[in-house]
């Protein structure tokens, strides 16, 4: 029984928590509805998920994909951390421009998102490790359905204003 437990402890000690975000931007993106998804895991068990709205143009707001992609992988660390986790977290997404924005490969000019990028590596610092993988769209439906729910729900509140504002002439 005590092998059993220690090697439990061990396992759960060892596993490293994975976080999947995605990010959109419609119908035009700058300046459409910005939503993002993300989901934890810990091993095969779901740790968190969570959705919402970052803005919209038709809202005043200077939103882009780029920045709803920023917000899925922020929310998704305050989640994590909130919750009480802070171990070694690989974070993945089907994003290249963040992920390799993150990894340190590509530079960070558009000013919308530098506060963006130093958000997501102070809450790093939180966690044991970090890791950053790009990884394809098709193994990123978990956060990409959430981030679609985050619009279909702005949709079912604000379809009239939407409407009127995305069809205007020279958009």
């Amino acid at each position: 029984p005590l092998i059993t437990f220690l090697s439990s402890i061990s396992y759960r000690a060892a596993v490293t928590m994975k976080l999947y975000f995605d990010g959109l931007c419609e119908p035009m993106n700058p300046g459409g509805v910005a939503t993002y998804g993300f989901v934890a895991y810990s091993g095969r068990k779901k740790l968190q998920e969570g959705y919402g709205l970052v803005g919209a143009g038709l809202l005043g707001d200077n939103v882009s994909n780029n920045v709803a992609e920023y917000a899925g992988v922020i929310k998704g660390m305050e989640s994590i951390l909130a919750s009480g986790n802070s171990g070694k977290l690989e974070v993945l997404g089907d994003s290249q421009l963040v992920i390799r924005q993150l990894l340190g490969l590509y530079a960070v000019r558009a000013p919308r998102l530098m506060p963006l990028h130093l958000k997501v590596q102070e809450l790093a610092k939180g966690f044991k490790s970090v890791s950053y993988e790009w990884i394809p769209r098709e193994l990123n439906e978990a956060a990409d359905a959430l981030s679609r729910k985050a619009l279909e729900e702005f949709l079912s509140k604000n379809l009239e204003g939407y409407l009127e504002y995305y069809k205007r002439p020279g958009l």
